[in-house]
């Protein structure tokens, strides 16, 4: 084979490997043990109603629930939104943080089903109940309803 064509083919392979450690580069993600900032957006997201409930499993698992509601007070329409929950302690230790993206009540017979935000866009105006789903709470949690932080909001 002549010096040209494995010299192509060495290049392709440079591309490609380049092309796979670019893709796969993921952003440096936030601490997780850091309260974030508020996204800009959050004062027209204004959570109300917070209401905590658990449930056990047949397994013996149990899940605790924050059920609320969420009013689009702004221009924009909202296709998505993460939250970061803070479970304070009476030990004057940091809170146990927890970050996930908020989940709209879809249904509510014959048992609560959630959907994604993008699933139905909030418009501006709009209004609709959540649920935050959480299956391990800390231990040392001092049983107050936990601050629920708007940090990332996602419009079109």
């Amino acid at each position: 084979m002549p010096v040209m064509a494995w010299g192509v083919a060495g290049l392709v392979v440079l591309v490609l490997f380049g092309a796979v450690l670019f893709a796969t580069r993921s952003k440096k993600a936030a601490p997780s043990n850091t309260v974030q900032p508020l996204a800009a957006y959050a004062s027209s997201l204004p959570l109300t109603q917070l209401a905590m409930s658990e449930s056990t499993s047949l397994s013996g698992g149990k899940s605790t629930f924050i059920d609320g509601h969420i009013k689009n007070t702004g221009s924009q329409t909202i296709t998505g939104i993460t939250v970061q929950v803070l479970f304070r302690n009476d030990e004057n230790m940091p809170p146990q943080l927890e970050t996930l993206p908020l989940a709209l009540i879809r249904t509510r017979e014959p048992y609560i089903d959630t959907q994604p935000v993008g699933a139905a866009p909030l418009k501006p105006g709009d209004e609709q109940d959540f649920r935050l789903i959480f299956e391990v709470i800390p231990p040392n949690w001092n049983t107050q309803m936990p601050e629920v932080h708007v940090i990332e909001v996602a419009s079109r």
